[in-house]
């Protein structure tokens, strides 16, 4: 990460914090309130191909011990009334905002992977890994309800998975690999606004 981008990642998620705090508070609690404790969920998810880390989210589902993998329609029936409010708007990831503070992720970049994908793709994810994981990137904003359509008719965890694999893995690699070809602190400026006016181009 270049002094500059790792500048504006403090800078900017310093600012949501003091901005967003009472909105941050206020979805705590209507958590709490609605769907009780944990208010938070936390998940392991990699930030090179060795270290992982904790990625903070508001929680947006009952949770359930037997829960592996990415969420398909298999899940569908497990997010809570607030969870489908949360991911709609993206909020439920406000609280990644205290792991771009630690340095986990970035504002732009891969989304960071779970254990699980990096130990299946190897190779793939020594690539995109190369660069530090972040909340949004070009690969969340052209691929994210392309993915959300493939994996919604999906019944089980067996069946998200294999096609989570086979259909998302290398057509969101790509994507990444593209954005590290073309990453600059102007590009990522540009993404981050396109992540807040869904008109904004990518290219």
């Amino acid at each position: 990460m270049t002094l500059s981008k790792r500048l504006l990642d403090l800078g900017l998620a310093l600012l949501l914090l003091v901005v967003g705090m009472p909105l941050l508070l206020g979805l705590a609690g209507l958590i709490l309130l609605r769907d009780g404790r944990p208010v938070l969920y936390l998940s392991e998810r990699m930030t090179t191909p060795q270290r992982g880390f904790l990625l903070w989210k508001f929680r947006t589902m009952r949770p359930d011990g037997a829960d592996r993998g990415v969420s398909g329609g298999d899940k569908a029936d497990r997010i809570t009334r607030t969870g489908h409010f949360l991911r709609r708007y993206r909020l439920d990831e406000l609280p990644q905002l205290w792991n771009i503070l630690r340095g986990d992720i970035s504002f732009v970049g891969p989304r960071p992977p779970l254990r699980r994908y990096v130990e299946m793709f190897p190779e793939l994810y020594a690539q995109v890994l190369r660069q530090r994981p972040g909340v949004t990137g070009l690969a969340t904003l052209a691929f994210h309800r392309t993915e959300e359509r493939l994996l919604a008719p999906c019944r089980n965890a067996d069946q998200t998975e294999a096609v989570y694999c086979r259909r998302c893995v290398p057509r969101k690699a790509r994507l990444d690999l593209i954005y590290a070809r073309r990453r600059s602190l102007c590009y990522d400026l540009r993404l981050i606004a396109a992540t807040v006016i869904r008109r904004i181009p990518l290219n």
